[in-house]
């Protein structure tokens, strides 16, 4: 019988390579878990305090209006801002809800509109200065 060899020259250092390859991929994954563990907190070290950071209010739909205009809504928290709004034409609405929302430029709100720039620009100065007036009771000194 003959003698196997036990490693060929290009077999050694395939297995070799991948030994080390694995070894270094261990190593950057046990050091990426430490500077995990380094950065996060378990929640039972929280502090009161910071758990009420962490803390969100669910938002419902009955807690806010909604007004649309050419397939995007606009969203009001404020009881007295959305009877504002609602006061408003649709036209104008849809003016202000185009240009804040949808961040139109007066020209783009024009083509959609079938208004021209410079009628847009009016309508939405318009609405805003009526719903300033509206508002005015409640907003702050300077505001």
């Amino acid at each position: 019988m003959e003698k196997i060899p036990r490693c060929n020259d290009e077999r050694c250092r395939l297995d070799a390579f991948c030994k080390t390859v694995l070894r270094n991929e261990s190593v950057n994954y046990l050091l990426k878990l430490q500077r995990q563990r380094e950065r996060e907190k378990s929640f039972s070290d929280l502090t009161q305090a910071e758990l009420g950071q962490l803390c969100t209010e669910d938002r419902h739909s009955c807690d806010e209006f909604v007004f649309s205009s050419h397939g995007c809504d606009l969203y009001i928290d404020n009881e007295q801002v959305a009877n504002a709004f609602a006061e408003l034409s649709q036209e104008e609405q849809s003016v202000l809800i185009l240009h804040f929302v949808m961040e139109l430029t007066d020209k783009e709100a024009g083509v959609l509109l079938g208004l021209s720039q410079y009628a847009v620009r009016r309508r939405r100065k318009k609405a805003l200065d009526t719903m300033r007036n509206r508002l005015r009771p409640i907003l702050p000194k300077g505001g």
